[in-house]
């Protein structure tokens, strides 16, 4: 305890620095976590969290009974599966792709402008997507008629709705993530490349031999993150981009809490379907991290 004591006094500037973001943290993150006891009862206003009449799982019951729940586990896992396939390879496949340019221009160059689009808020995201696709005055719906082709009603076609909801983040999201594998190659070691070119490896052996491997542990980390999160999928993406015409695929777990706990005033149903999400995404993160320890000798803890 003592030298916890002494080593505070000694770097007093950093843990003042920490103060801040840790009460933040316990503020926003820890005290709001009294709110799951709103799952169990039968929440008023007038009485309070802990006031509100005990139901026990009443909630929990009346969700995995509801007709609604076989279709927002469907259309969620399904969107965060798909995004997963595409959206995890190709930022690891444009950071290799990066790395190889001889160019430093040319490399600093794609990659901001492949980091710009991250900075766009969803929001305007989807107001350009819908002005880009719209059937009638959207760009790409003009480009296909200037061709002979037949205008598509991207936007109100509902079983375009998944591709357009995974591409989209693609686009928006690959340049930032390719940001932390490109940082994990830039500490390859370049004799390891050197060697394995004088042994007669081209560029493809290269990194499928040298690039890969020295990345794995990065890899691993951010596999183990991203199937953690499957269940976490964005809210506002899906709810900008839902419509009538396509909400067969669009309402998803998220949307359907919002919906019933702050338009419907439905706040410990809303609440109980928010911590069931929350539950299987950890245990998600903890079997995800327990196989990747066991395969790969890599985890998180």
């Amino acid at each position: 305890m003592k030298a916890v004591k002494k080593e505070m006094r000694r770097r007093w500037q950093l843990y003042t620095m920490l103060l801040l973001p840790v009460t933040w943290l316990i503020i926003f993150a820890y005290i709001p976590m009294g709110g799951i006891i709103m799952a169990f009862n039968d929440f008023s206003i007038r009485a309070g969290i802990f006031g509100s009449e005990w139901v026990g799982f009443q909630h929990f019951r009346t969700f995995f009974t509801t007709p609604d729940f076989r279709r927002l586990m469907e259309n969620t896992l399904i969107l965060s599966f798909y995004t997963l396939l595409v959206g995890f390879p190709i930022p690891i496949i444009l950071a290799l792709s990066i790395n190889e340019l001889r160019s430093r221009f040319l490399k600093k160059s794609v990659q901001m402008i492949t980091y710009l689009p991250y900075f766009i808020s969803v929001v305007v995201l989807v107001g350009m997507m819908v002005n880009f696709f719209s059937i009638r005055t959207g760009f790409v719906n003009n480009m296909i008629s200037l061709f002979g082709g037949t205008r598509i009603d991207f936007m109100g076609t509902a079983s375009m709705f998944r591709d357009m909801y995974v591409w989209s983040i693609v686009w928006q999201t690959m340049g930032f993530s390719a940001v932390i594998y490109i940082a994990a190659l830039s500490s390859v070691d370049p004799t390891l490349t050197e060697a394995a070119i004088v042994d007669g490896a081209g560029r493809l052996s290269c990194i499928w031999n040298v690039d890969l491997p020295s990345i794995k542990p990065t890899i691993v980390i951010q596999l183990i993150l991203a199937l953690g999160a499957i269940m976490a999928i964005g809210f506002d993406r899906a709810y900008l981009m839902q419509n009538p015409l396509n909400l067969q695929y669009s309402e998803i777990i998220s949307t359907f809490v919002y919906k019933r706990g702050i338009a419907g005033f439905q706040f410990s149903y809303a609440a109980a379907v928010g911590l069931f999400n929350s539950v299987v995404n950890f245990i998600l993160i903890l079997t995800a991290n327990a196989c990747a320890k066991r395969i790969n000798e890599t985890s998180l803890f």
